[in-house]
């Protein structure tokens, strides 16, 4: 499978990235997060937040459609001044395990070269994508945060040498 990575051009494109973050999230957080979070998450708001970032998004295309997207950029952090950001990393299910997070993540590398450090927040609940991540060299730094996704969730900060 052919999967291309590039910056979102067309309102298809960008629709097609909110589509992927409002089912990846129906597909991976049952069980971490308030099903009636998951619930009353709208494929609207993506939509909006996917016009809002679209410059600081990367989609995946595979077999004619967006199967994944990134979003990276400068840490917003005040903790770590001199690193990049993973803000969001998904993939539909159907293509994971396909290189698709990988060709994301590897793009995102080179999106944030001048930086030291990239950092990740993951969920602590979020065994699978920690996994991913320490396949990059990510190890947990210690620091935590809760996040209000419907209540409290924890998320993790993991860090990789770039």
């Amino acid at each position: 499978m052919k999967i291309v990575i590039k910056r979102p051009e067309t309102p298809a494109e960008i629709e097609g990235s909110a589509f992927v973050h409002w089912q990846a999230w129906r597909e991976t957080y049952p069980g971490m997060v308030p099903q009636r979070f998951l619930e009353e998450r709208t494929r609207e708001s993506c939509v909006e937040k996917a016009y809002a970032y679209a410059g600081e998004r990367l989609i995946a295309v595979a077999e004619g459609k967006v199967v994944g997207f990134a979003a990276c950029g400068a840490y917003r952090g005040a903790d770590a001044e001199d690193a990049g950001e993973i803000d969001a990393l998904y993939v539909l299910r159907a293509y994971q395990g396909c290189g698709v997070g990988r060709a994301l993540t590897d793009a995102c590398f080179l999106a944030l070269a001048e930086y030291r450090r990239i950092c990740v927040w993951v969920l602590r609940e979020n065994e699978k994508a920690i996994g991913f991540y320490e396949h990059y060299g990510f190890r947990r730094d210690g620091a935590e945060k809760t996040i209000m996704l419907g209540g409290p969730v924890q998320g993790i900060r993991m860090v990789c040498k770039n």
